[in-house]
Formats: structure tokens, sequence, C-alpha cells
């Protein structure tokens, strides 16, 4: 942006102050050739900082000697200015401090920077200068050397970007319902007393109760019949077998017994060698040196060398055949069932009439989420957390408290999290983001890798300003983010491209990229859908200096 400025006036009055004899005006023509440049020609919010680079060269015999100057930048905008650090001059027989402009030519530049206050968007950058001489001021009118400013980095969301986790609640819920039959040693039959168990009778009581329920499908039952380690694997597969059909002749027994079972969907298996769940029950158990068992399991993976060691340990054989095998001796009726849970208008209606007590931990989120009162939500993850110490309260509210800029408040409920995942890094980065920890916001960014922190890195080089790390961070990506750091960093294609969507925010977007491209009636398409469709957002326009062409 070049300009001839006025400041040949200040030439003038010193010269006049020196007895010379040319008028005023012939005094400011005397400095025509002063050049102004400032870059950009267009200023720029950047970072929350609005810099400019100044660069005024003075022609010969333009600078007085023996006179001094003050020059304060001012950016004037709607309700009020800002001004920056007051620019001292001297000329070259001045001793004094200041910065020397020889009466023989000179070209100065200066570095300005103003921290952004709302309304700044729409401004301009002015210098107001007093030239002194001989214990006198001489006044300059202001000039003005630039417009501004550019907010389009506020198009971003620069608050940082979370997700909430879901409630865990599902529609449907899948169930089962067992009970189990333990046989002799090498036995395959099965003994009345196993039939008449309390737990038998139990499960015969379930399975009407699932026939009753009109939430609950039955979707059938496995009968599973295994053989314990013990004797070759030959002689326990057939074994297992055997029991495979004596337990479904029991089963069958339990269905005729119970004539309201509908009998669907059976399905008999024949296990073999239960090695897996004997690894499970000596490793739940007390018995002394069961490392040892477990070490020869992981050494071995033949069944007959691993019987072989086992029992060359005599004393701990012992034990195991004792507590462990009989337990294994078995077949197990596990009938499948599926529950159609509440919805969410029941849920509502259980709670105003029967209070929360009866309520799991994804029921209570779920209540949380579809809640429409703030305070409502607020109490329902305390409660969560309060009663089943969920950590999936702690992060929602905490994402509560983000969405009102709670942000401290926020932090210390994520910071309760023992075992914090993608998510609760991710969130807990844009809580330093907002602090301005930019160190702490990083670290935590790259360590938790999900989508939303590869998005909160092109948020935080959009704060800092930097747009060529922001489009380099935002490759790949869509959203308006990502078209905001590529349209900073002045590549408007890949701008274009990132955004997908129609709403309000995108076609703004897409008004500015229209714009910078000159094509106005485009722009002005864009800008109209988007004020139509968000009001608040006509308002912006009517100061954005990226539409100036359009008004």
């Amino acid at each position: 942006m070049k300009r001839i400025l006025s400041f040949a006036a200040l030439a003038a009055l010193v010269l006049m102050s020196a007895s010379c004899a040319k008028s005023r005006l012939e005094q400011m023509q005397l400095a025509k050739n002063v050049v102004i440049n400032c870059n950009p020609e267009v200023l720029e919010i950047k970072g929350g900082q609005i810099p400019a680079t100044l660069t005024v060269t003075c022609p010969k015999d333009y600078f007085h000697p023996k006179a001094t100057m003050d020059v304060t930048p001012v950016l004037v905008y709607e309700g009020g200015e800002l001004c920056a650090p007051v620019l001292q001059y001297q000329g070259d027989k001045v001793k004094d401090n200041f910065k020397v402009v020889s009466s023989a030519g000179a070209t100065v530049t200066e570095r300005l920077k103003f921290a952004y206050v709302p309304g700044c968007e729409k401004a301009r950058l002015e210098l107001r200068g007093v030239v002194h001489y001989k214990n006198k001021d001489y006044p300059i009118d202001a000039i003005k050397v630039a417009d501004g400013c550019i907010a389009t980095y506020q198009l971003a969301d620069l608050t940082g970007v979370y997700e909430r986790k879901p409630d865990g609640y599902q529609a449907v819920l899948e169930r089962t319902t067992e009970a189990r039959i333990l046989y002799d040693v090498n036995s395959d039959k099965v003994k009345k007393s196993e039939m008449e168990t309390y737990a038998m009778d139990g499960y015969r009581y379930r399975l009407g109760k699932l026939q009753e329920d009109e939430r609950t499908t039955v979707k059938g039952t496995q009968i599973v019949a295994y053989a314990s380690p013990e004797g070759g694997k030959e002689y326990n597969a057939k074994l297992s077998d055997k029991r495979a059909g004596s337990a479904q002749k029991a089963w069958d027994e339990i269905a005729k017994d119970a004539k309201d079972i509908e009998v669907t969907g059976i399905e008999v298996k024949s296990m073999g060698q239960d090695w897996e769940g004997f690894q499970e029950a000596v490793a739940k158990s007390n018995i002394e040196d069961k490392d040892l068992i477990l070490r020869v399991l992981s050494m071995y993976s033949d069944p007959a060398v691993r019987e072989s060691e086992i029992r060359n340990m005599s004393q701990i054989y012992s034990e195991i055949n004792k507590t462990v095998f009989p337990e294994l001796r078995r077949a197990r009726f596990v009938t499948s069932s599926e529950f159609r849970n509440y919805d969410n208008e029941e849920l509502l209606k259980m709670a105003e009439k029967d209070g929360l007590d009866g309520f799991d931990e994804p029921s209570i989120l779920r209540l949380a989420a579809i809640s429409e009162a703030r305070d409502s939500k607020e109490t329902l993850y305390k409660y969560a957390i309060e009663k089943f110490n969920s950590d999936t309260a702690r992060y929602n509210l905490a994402m509560l408290y983000l969405d009102e800029g709670k942000t401290s408040l926020a932090g210390a409920y994520l910071g309760k999290i023992k075992e914090p995942d993608a998510d609760v890094l991710n969130a807990t980065g844009v809580v330093a983001l907002r602090n301005e920890d930019y160190a702490l916001a990083a670290k935590c960014f790259e360590k938790s890798g999900s989508e939303k922190a590869k998005e909160n890195v092109v948020v935080m080089d959009i704060i800092k300003g930097d747009y060529s790390a922001a489009a380099a961070a935002a490759r790949g990506m869509k959203g308006c983010n990502a078209a905001v750091a590529n349209l900073l960093n002045g590549d408007l294609d890949a701008a274009s491209g990132a955004l997908k969507c129609k709403c309000a925010k995108s076609n703004y977007i897409r008004a500015v990229i229209a714009a910078r491209k000159g094509q106005v009636e485009e722009a002005r398409k864009y800008l109209d859908d988007a004020c139509a469709k968000k009001p608040a957002l006509k308002e912006r326009a009517e100061r954005d200096i990226e539409f100036a062409a359009l008004w």
C-alpha cells in the first residue's frame, strides 16, 4: 500500500522555523516523494494480535537536522481506539536517544502490534505526529495508512472440539440364564439329585419368568458337555459326547415338566477335555503352588504331557483331584434371551414415579442425555458419580462445564478420572488450550491421537497464527476448521474442498472464498443463504472486510 503522505508538512514546519522563505504549500511539495508502505495492506487479526509493518522512505532534505518528531500509531475502530507505543525520531544534529532520520534521506521500518478487542474488525490504522523544534510543537493531521481488520480466523471453532461419551444404554439387552449338572468321575449318568438342587429349581423358575415377560424373547438354549482333563484325550472326548446325550435328555425332562416353556433353538455341543476351564479354576483357587501348575500349562500344549507333568506333582495333584476336577465333570444349560429395554419416554415416567433407586448406571446416563434442563443433567451426572463411581459421568459432566465456559471446573472433574482414555486426554488438552498452555495442550493432543485431538492441533495452530502449520495439520480433514486453516494459508481450492455440508457457517466460508477469488455474485449467493439460515451472521458480514467489494 503506497501513499505520498502529508508527512511533507513536517519538513515544511521545520524549515519555516528556520526562517525559510518558501510558503507552507511549497514546503509540503518538497516532500512529495515520501512513501509509506504498510504490510499487510489490509490488517489481519492473528493469534489475538493485529500486527503491521510500516516502512517509511524519506527523500533527501526531508527531515530537519535539528528537529524531533513523535508519531503515535492508532488503530481506530467502532467504539474506541488502540494506541501503539510512541515512535520517536530525531534529526542528524539532535543529541538525544531517538531513532535518527538523516537529512540525506533514510528508510525507517517499524513493527507494530495491537491486541485484538471486539470491534476491531472494522477499523483503520492512522499515524498522528507532532514535530518539536525550538521548544515549539507543530501537530500534524492524522494520516490513514491501512484499513482492517480481517477476522476470518474467528470462523474456526477456537474453543477446542470434543465429544461426549455414549451412555452405554442399549435398546436390546442380551441375557443368559444358566444351570449345570455335575457327573461322577468317568460317568455320563445324570443323578436324580442333580435335577433337584436349589440352583436347578431356580433355573426352571427363571425360564418360566422369561416366557411370561412381554419384553423378553427367548432365543434358544445351548447344552454344553465337558470332561475334566484326566485320562486320555480320546476317552474324554467320547465321555463328553455321552454326557452331551444324557444332558439333552435331562433338558427334555425340564421342558416337559414346565409346559409353558417354549422349546426353541436347542443346540448340543460336546467340548471334550476342558483345559480352559481347568486353567481358570486353578487361577481362582487357593491351591498352594498354583503358579507352578499354570507354568506347566503355558509350557506344554500336548494334553498328555500336561496331565503327566501335573500327576507328577503328587501332593498338588491330590488337591486338584479333590477341589478342581469335580467341578469340571459337567454339562451346562445356557438359555439366551433378548430383553427389549425401556425407551426414553418410559424411562422418564419411571424416574418420575419411582425415583432413581432402581436404575443402573447406563439408565442414569441416558436420563442425563435426554434431559432438556441443564440442572437436571448436572444432578444426574453427579448422582451417577456418587452411586456408581462413574467415570463416564465425570467426563460428560466436564463436557457440560466446557460448554458453559467453566474451564477450571471441567479440568477438575477430568483430573479425577484415574485411567484417562483418548477422549479424556483430548478434553484435558482443550482445557490447556483455553488456558493458553500450548505446550501441555500439544502433549495431550499427541498422546490422545483421536480425530478430535487432530482437529484441535489445527485449532491451536490457528490461534497461534501459524497458518502454514494449521493447513499442514488439516491435510485430508473435512469441516469448517480445516476449511478455515486452508483459507488462512491462501489455498482457496483446498479450503473449498474441505467443506461438505450446507450449514450457515460453511456457506459463509464459501462466500469468503468466492469474494477472495473475485466472484462477487457467487459470494453474494452464499452470503445471503448463510444469513438467512443464521441471522446473527448478517451483523458479522456487515463489518467483515472480506466482503468490502460486495457493498
